[in-house]
């Protein structure tokens, strides 16, 4: 169960179990009232559209709000208990919850060894091969720089000057003016964050995240002892509920919040101009600090740059509620490990402090790298190839998918790399399963929530061209029967749902 409870009034409740498709038995006979609003209230807590311990309206309340019998209410109350998707204490009300040997994610998203592949198409990781030659030309200029480095101890715990002033400059050049005393260097995002969440929380405090968010990011916090408060993402690729965040930031006053603005990694969600306003206002007044994850940033696809909306820490001048995180990972390659994180003079000297009992410092070596990427203009040529791969491979998995899995639902993001895709009403942990089996690996739903939510959903990366995208499908299409059939061990919770 959530180490938080939120609540969910009737009226929103009511909007979206009509929002849903009707479920039909074998024959397409209805189902009775009471069923039919048992599976939609189920099918919302495995999407991950109410999340797990939401705290559901009194009996009385939704059946004024739906427009149906107290007693429908309480039959189809009575049938998610049975089911074991609420629990419910006299006095107290009703939560959802999940049912005893729900399959809950066990794998990481670590991408397999390529020279251990074989055969396998692996779509776990959402990561592109280095854009080279740009690669090789941002390591041959730093080995021309390392010998007025090699003199020196190493150890550079907020990182390379130069490479510090280097994107304090493109945050300047953004419209957030930024001085190099706000950047600290960090060995990749994943480094940046675990920083951040030991420095900003203790054993047992709380961290709001969207939901679904980064499942390794989500690790990441678990691991650190952080109780994971989930706020259910606005509809499509919207953005976020702002309603639904400042409930949650007045009510459960998380020490921290994680979002994903720019092609939120796993929905490709990009937050409007005033969402992003509002969200740093509503945690401003909460007293919660707010992490905005750009790793995602430079991967825009249908807009320029220029287009996007405002970064989050423009909202925030005084910079009291907003750290950033950035990182060369997804814009240029997953193998330079270099990422960042701009805040206060005072919070990155905090951080730098700490860092004694961490890593000490980024290897040298990798930073002078970016830095003569940035100096030069490789960068941006650089991540101007990487779009250009992005897109098209975008349009080949959208376009298998869509031929070969018409069941299969997602809207296409403007950016980022990933699709989050809703399989037809088959359990993602198991295709995810019976993936491995014909040759595909993908991550399932569960992973990217809190408590296993969206067992409906995969995520796909479009990380591999036209004929492997096509070939990916495929093997999909042969999982998905799979599991239709009945193939495998796993049980499945959505199979009430569509039988």
């Amino acid at each position: 169960m959530s180490e938080w409870t939120s609540a969910i009034g009737a009226v929103q409740l009511a909007r979206l179990l009509r929002s849903q498709q009707a479920p039909a038995y074998g024959g397409g006979r209805k189902p009775p009232a009471y069923r039919a609003l048992a599976d939609g209230v189920r099918l919302l807590v495995l999407e991950g559209r109410i999340p797990v311990a939401t705290r559901l309206p009194a009996e009385r309340e939704l059946a004024l709000a739906y427009e149906v019998s107290r007693t429908t209410i309480a039959a189809a109350y009575e049938h998610l208990r049975a089911a074991g998707f609420l629990e419910s204490r006299r006095g107290a009300g009703s939560w959802t919850s999940l049912p005893a040997g729900h399959p809950l994610p066990t794998r990481g998203l670590e991408p397999l060894p390529p020279e251990s592949s074989g055969s396998m198409i692996d779509l776990g990781c959402a990561a592109l091969p280095a854009p080279e030659p740009w690669l090789t030309r941002s390591m041959h200029g730093a080995l021309e720089e390392l010998p007025l480095y090699a003199h020196t101890h190493g150890d550079y715990p907020a990182g390379l000057p130069v490479l510090r002033k280097a994107i304090a400059e493109r945050y300047s050049a953004r419209g957030v003016p930024t001085m190099p005393e706000q950047i600290m260097i960090t060995t990749g995002a994943m480094g940046a964050m675990a920083a951040l969440i030991r420095l900003f929380t203790g054993g047992g405090d709380r961290i709001a995240v969207d939901s679904p968010s980064y499942a390794n990011i989500l690790q990441l916090m678990r691991e650190e002892g952080a109780r994971l408060v989930p706020v259910a993402m606005g509809e499509g690729l919207t953005g976020w509920d702002l309603p639904v965040w400042r409930r949650i930031l007045r009510d459960a006053a998380p020490r921290l919040a994680y979002v994903i603005a720019d092609f939120h990694n796993p929905t490709g969600a990009l937050a409007t101009h005033e969402q992003r306003r509002a969200l740093v206002e509503a945690a401003r007044s909460a007293g919660t600090a707010l992490i905005a994850d750009e790793t995602m940033l430079e991967i825009c696809l249908d807009d320029e740059p220029a287009d996007l909306p405002a970064p989050m820490c423009s909202f925030d001048p005084a910079g009291s509620t907003v750290v950033t995180v950035g990182s060369a990972s997804k814009a240029f390659w997953a193998g330079l490990r270099i990422g960042w994180v701009r805040a206060t003079p005072e919070i990155i000297r905090s951080l730098v402090s700490a860092r004694a009992y961490a890593d000490l410092g980024t290897p040298v070596l990798e930073q002078l790298a970016v830095n003569w990427l940035l100096e030069t203009g490789g960068w941006d040529e650089a991540v101007v190839l990487r779009r250009e791969q992005a897109r098209a491979n975008r349009e080949a998995i959208a376009g298998a998918l869509r031929s070969e899995l018409p069941d299969w639902h997602f809207e296409l993001p403007r950016g980022g790399l990933t699709l989050w895709v809703r399989t037809g009403g088959h359990s993602g942990s198991r295709i995810a399963e019976a993936g491995e089996r014909f040759g595909v690996r993908i991550p399932s739903g569960p992973r990217f929530g809190v408590d296993g939510a969206f067992e409906g959903y995969v995520r796909i990366p479009f990380t591999v061209d036209g004929p492997v995208a096509q070939e990916a499908a495929s093997r999909l299409v042969s999982a998905a029967r799979f599991v239709a059939e009945g193939g495998t061990t796993v049980s499945d919770p959505l199979r009430t749902l569509i039988a």
